[in-house]
């Protein structure tokens, strides 16, 4: 599917100048920060909550828990502003823990399953992406998990079964673009309790 949005985005502030541009998305809204005239650069609220409005909630909630993880802002901060309805929804859900976007998709694709779903969770000395319920681990692998980072994630799953979990391990590609193929597996996997402790 051929996605018709343009790849730029900019914010205008209502009653400045400015026209329409081929392949540029424009954002006419009040800043929650107010912006210096001539400033190129957007402070990350202002970002976000433009993300809020324009993006679709998966996405949108993905860019939040990414700018939340890697410490761009902070919880408490956007939360004092006057955010707009979906910023406020998108705050509300937003976990901080999540280290990659892929693992936000995967979090709130799999709700519906009504089982506890944490990310980042520490067992055997590393974090894990994903835990349904008590014993399902679910790890994504992006382009990094080469050479001695895949021998660590062989090492670390091995480890994991031998205590009674449960590995199911994805790509990008496959979360991206074959999501009915991974959320079967999760389904066949909840289906024969492999989620619960025995």
């Amino acid at each position: 599917m051929h996605d018709e949005r343009p790849g730029i985005h900019v914010a205008v502030t209502p009653g400045s100048a400015g026209g329409r541009s081929t392949g540029i998305r424009v954002h006419w809204a009040k800043p929650l920060i107010p912006r210096p005239p001539g400033l190129l650069v957007d402070p990350i609220e202002n970002v976000l909550a433009l993300v809020a409005e324009c993006e679709p909630h998966e996405q949108a909630l993905a860019t939040w828990e990414s700018a939340l993880n890697r410490r761009q802002v902070e919880r408490d901060v956007l939360s004092n502003l006057p955010l707009r309805p979906r910023a406020r929804r998108l705050l509300d859900e937003a976990s901080p823990f999540a280290d990659a976007g892929l693992e936000t998709y995967v979090r709130i694709r799999l709700r519906w399953l009504r089982l506890p779903i944490r990310a980042q969770i520490w067992i055997a000395g590393h974090r894990v992406d994903i835990l349904v319920g008590e014993r399902l681990v679910i790890q994504i692998d992006g382009g990094h998990h080469v050479g001695a980072q895949r021998a660590e994630d062989i090492r670390h799953d091995a480890q994991l079964r031998l205590m009674g979990y449960h590995v199911i391990r994805v790509g990008y590609h496959q979360v991206m673009q074959e999501w009915a193929l991974v959320q079967d597996l999760v389904m066949r996997a909840v289906a024969q309790g492999l989620h619960r402790a025995r």
